[in-house]
């Protein structure tokens, strides 16, 4: 069945695997972004999805997007909220705008996001809410106190959601990935990445598309008894 579904931070990296797999799926998808226009342009000419720019860290660009694909796409059925950013340093030398900055695109942009869509999913009886965590949201990070938080926080925000809208056909999920093999890895110091990958379990670092297959599972028809749920897709690197 086809679905609308809205994938923040969905131009690039993990995101642009999941628009990629959605539509496979057959669902209509929009990707959210905030700044890389190049990145907008090619995944719009590339995939065919509806791009959208704002800041999901601000709650009124949530809702002007919301309305946007809404009004081109129809109401959305699926959200992944999938953006997010890093400022890292140890917290003794940590500035204000370094830590709010990731609180506010990382953590806040969960509620920015569902909020408008919530009510609807809720009264036409069915919705899929897919937030991507992190394996630093589980285990914790040295120099990503503020990433680490906002991170453990998604986890914290699915649980509690899950709770309210279970009966209401809406499921929501969480999956924290390892180190998977986008830019944002990529720009990872040489040695440093190869300190990562050697405690790595199954040997490599995780690729988009691996993380796009659950996601898919999870935002389809055969998933509605799967709400709450903790996924830890990381190679193996931490168990929980």
């Amino acid at each position: 069945m086809t679905r609308v579904a809205f994938v923040t931070g969905g131009t690039r990296g993990i995101g642009r695997a999941i628009c990629e797999r959605l539509i496979a799926d057959g669902h209509k998808v929009a990707a959210g972004y905030s700044g890389n226009e190049a990145a907008a342009e090619a995944c719009a000419k590339e995939l065919g999805v509806m791009v959208v720019k704002g800041n999901v860290g601000h709650f009124e660009d949530c809702q002007a997007a919301v309305k946007k694909v809404e009004a081109e796409l129809g109401p959305i059925e699926i959200l992944v909220n999938n953006a997010g950013i890093t400022r890292d340093g140890m917290l003794h030398k940590m500035t204000y705008e370094q830590w709010s900055e990731v609180i506010r695109v990382n953590m806040d942009s969960a509620f920015n996001m569902t909020r408008p869509v919530i009510e609807g999913m809720r009264e036409r009886g069915w919705g899929r809410i897919v937030n991507i965590s992190s394996i630093n949201g589980q285990k914790g990070q040295m120099g990503q106190t503020n990433y680490s938080a906002a991170k453990a926080g998604l986890i914290g925000f699915t649980k509690a959601l899950a709770l309210e809208n279970a009966k209401k056909g809406v499921t929501v999920n969480v999956i924290c990935p390892g180190y998977i093999d986008t830019e944002m890895v990529a720009a990872v110091p040489e040695n440093v990445l190869a300190g990562i990958i050697a405690g790595i379990p199954v040997g490599r670092l995780g690729r988009g598309e691996e993380i796009a297959d659950m996601v898919s599972f999870l935002a389809g028809e055969r998933a509605g008894f799967v709400t709450g749920a903790t996924l830890t897709l990381n190679g193996g690197q931490y168990m929980a």
